[in-house]
């Protein structure tokens, strides 16, 4: 049995090495306070460090783990990364913007009757919390 329930997700991630550039842009395939599945070009070996970053939530968004399993498939890998034990406050906050902002998306795209770009869903999204926990005015 897990120990931690899943979110299904596919916002695009970086993987970053620890030490490196970003890879190419991936896709996340569920998310949870333990860690995240995400699909990626290219193996990786169990137990490299690795930095989960999810550009769409901002440039804070970037949680260090590690490779805990990879798996081949059809046309790629799907990775699973385990988040680092600290810091458990930023992991839950994590998976909780992550279904904020899918949540959101399914909102939209069933008011619109159609898909709509991911990017100008999380600018909607950004926007609309931004205006919600604005300071206000001494």
């Amino acid at each position: 049995m897990r120990r931690f329930l899943r979110h299904s997700s596919n916002l695009p991630v970086e993987l970053r090495l620890r030490r490196h550039s970003p890879s190419a842009s991936q896709r996340l395939d569920n998310i949870s306070l333990g860690g995240a599945a995400c699909h990626s070009s290219h193996p990786l070996a169990l137990g490299t460090p690795i930095t989960l970053h999810i550009p769409l939530l901002g440039d804070q968004a970037a949680y260090p783990g590690e490779v805990a399993w990879c798996t081949k498939q059809t046309n790629n890998y799907l990775l699973g990364v385990a988040f680092s034990e600290h810091a458990p406050e930023l992991r839950a906050h994590m998976v909780e913007e992550v279904c904020h902002l899918e949540q959101y998306r399914r909102h939209r795209e069933q008011q619109a009757g159609q898909a709509l770009p991911l990017e100008l869903i999380a600018e909607e999204w950004r926007e609309q919390r931004l205006t919600v926990f604005k300071p206000a005015n001494p």
